[in-house]
């Protein structure tokens, strides 16, 4: 199995923390390829940060997505996820819904241990679109700048723990969601410091991406996620080009 992993920001730190905790989560015979957006921003907090950045995941993955079995948009909020899904002839999964889906399996109610306090309206908006608004016990967030955010849990890890606490014993949360890709491999290493299960992002979607192989499903032929129509395109890279236009794809996937 083959696995295409994509950071949508251009922190290559990131990038290399996404890969570690990757490498915890798959088996002896899958394979990773990583890659990082070719443009963008170092860590996405906005509604115009993730476009950008799942513009940015879109195009890898158009250049990048041959001769694997599924893709793994690896940032908290999903840039492009449903997009992917939309174009790509192989499963597309995401960190956030990949971490909602798995933290309803665990308990009633879950909170989000974030890395800005501007980051919550977009982290919001993403869960109410997947349908866990109900579910979602309360953000608690960093609230001061981040000096490098490749060494966000070495600078903050204490503080994100104490947030995490709080989430628990004033929110009500049964599940944490360390969330971001920044904390990728933080909640490996302070679970045993907190009183509820802690999930990261990265395991979960790595996880489901290779159950999601394993399930084998066909490329809809119908639907809202059936390809999209034919139209001429301009200013696209040829690849994007050639699944946002509709060039012929398989109908099944690998």
């Amino acid at each position: 199995m083959k696995l295409l992993v994509i950071n949508p920001n251009i922190s290559t730190d990131v990038t290399r923390l996404i890969e570690n905790e990757a490498r915890r989560s798959i088996r002896p015979d899958t394979a990773l390829t990583m890659a990082t957006a070719p443009f963008g921003v170092a860590y996405i907090e906005t509604r115009a940060e993730s476009q950008v950045g799942g513009y940015a995941a879109m195009q890898v993955a158009a250049e990048a997505h041959a001769d694997h079995d599924a893709v793994v948009v690896a940032a908290f909020g999903d840039p492009g996820l449903a997009a992917l899904r939309e174009i790509l002839p192989i499963p597309v999964v995401g960190m956030t819904e990949a971490a909602l889906v798995t933290a309803c399996q665990q308990g009633s109610r879950f909170s989000v241990i974030a890395i800005s306090q501007r980051i919550q309206a977009w982290y919001r908006e993403t869960i109410a679109g997947y349908g866990f608004a109900d579910r979602l016990a309360s953000i608690r967030a960093l609230d001061e700048p981040l000096a490098h955010i490749g060494r966000v849990q070495e600078d903050q890890g204490d503080r994100l723990v104490a947030l995490a606490e709080r989430a628990v014993a004033d929110d009500g949360a049964d599940v944490l969601i360390l969330a971001g890709a920044p904390l990728a491999g933080l909640a490996r290493t302070v679970a045993h410091r907190l009183p509820v299960p802690a999930l990261d992002g990265v395991t979960c979607a790595l996880h489901q991406a290779q159950a999601m192989v394993d399930l084998a499903p066909t490329t809809p032929r119908g639907g809202s996620f059936a390809a999209p129509p034919s139209k001429d395109c301009q200013g696209l890279g040829e690849a994007l080009s050639r699944l946002v236009g509709r060039q012929p794809l398989a109908t099944t996937r690998a």
